[in-house]
């Protein structure tokens, strides 16, 4: 079924967040997303957490299209984000990466279903991520099931985050972000939401994530702590087994890792003391 087109009168007023700190490689082609929706009702809001590249330069490029933008040091993602929602005046409301991009027509779709599911907590697409080197696609997914026990049980399937639009209408203060999570904020705001409201699934790619070297997802550093923050996610909802399970996986693994080292670590020494060996019978 095709979706029905809603009359310029109505188009709900977006508002859009994007949290930054140092990303002059990629901030404009985030803004520039987002500005060439060519959506009549924008709220476009920029938090900078007080960058030293080129990022102000750029920001203040398009200063004239945004309608508000700040450069001062904050405790991090969650709270630049949050800032952000205190200050949008949006019946939808989003958070945009400054590393990733909408795709064409993105936020006309979000108001068709907004338009049409007015008492949804929130109205979810489907994401690409891609190599912005050489812009080949890795993987593009539409959205997982998004009922509160079907949440709970994701695991390396995840809603796209930058495909995700919240109602502020209903949400109110559900809308907020803990900021005592970094990397698995998004997860857990997904949790509280369905467990209250309806989350609806669109069957469309509206949102482009670049997969790259500094990227948080990227980090082995990180992507422990987001182990970690998940698992006290998950204990938060009662859902010891399935932290159980998933501390036996990551445990087996370090095993196999921690294996695979001594192994290399041995077969380097023993290549050593055959060089050794081999040089002294060469004398």
């Amino acid at each position: 079924m095709q979706p029905r087109m809603v009359e310029a009168i109505s188009w709900p007023r977006v508002s859009i967040v994007t949290p930054s700190y140092n990303q002059g490689r990629f901030i404009e082609g985030t803004i520039r997303s987002v500005l060439l929706q060519g959506y009549p009702n924008l709220e476009y809001i920029v938090i900078d957490g007080g960058s030293t590249d080129e990022s102000l330069d750029i920001i203040k490029r398009y200063e004239p299209w945004l309608t508000y933008w700040v450069s001062e040091p904050d405790r991090g993602q969650s709270h630049a984000i949050n800032k952000g929602f205190r200050i949008a005046s949006g019946e939808v409301t989003a958070w945009l990466n400054s590393d990733d991009q909408y795709l064409p027509g993105t936020l006309k779709t979000i108001a068709e279903h907004a338009h049409r599911y007015p008492e949804a907590g929130a109205w979810a697409g489907g994401g690409r991520r891609i190599d912005p080197r050489s812009g080949r696609i890795i993987w593009e997914r539409l959205p997982p099931g998004l009922e509160f026990s079907q949440i709970l049980g994701w695991n390396k399937y995840y809603l796209p985050q930058p495909s995700c639009f919240l109602n502020r209408r209903v949400l109110k203060e559900e809308i907020y972000l803990d900021e005592s999570y970094h990397l698995q904020m998004d997860f857990d705001l997904w949790l509280r939401i369905s467990k209250r409201f309806s989350m609806i699934p669109i069957e469309e790619i509206l949102s482009i994530n670049l997969h790259h070297s500094k990227a948080k997802t990227v980090s082995l550093r990180f992507k422990n702590r987001a182990m970690a923050e998940r698992w006290l996610i998950l204990g938060k909802y009662g859902s010891h087994g399935s932290i159980i399970k998933e501390i036996e996986k990551f445990l087996s693994a370090d095993v196999v890792v921690f294996l695979k080292n001594i192994f290399f670590a041995l077969l380097n020494r023993y290549k050593k003391e055959k060089i050794v060996h081999k040089t002294g019978d060469d004398h």
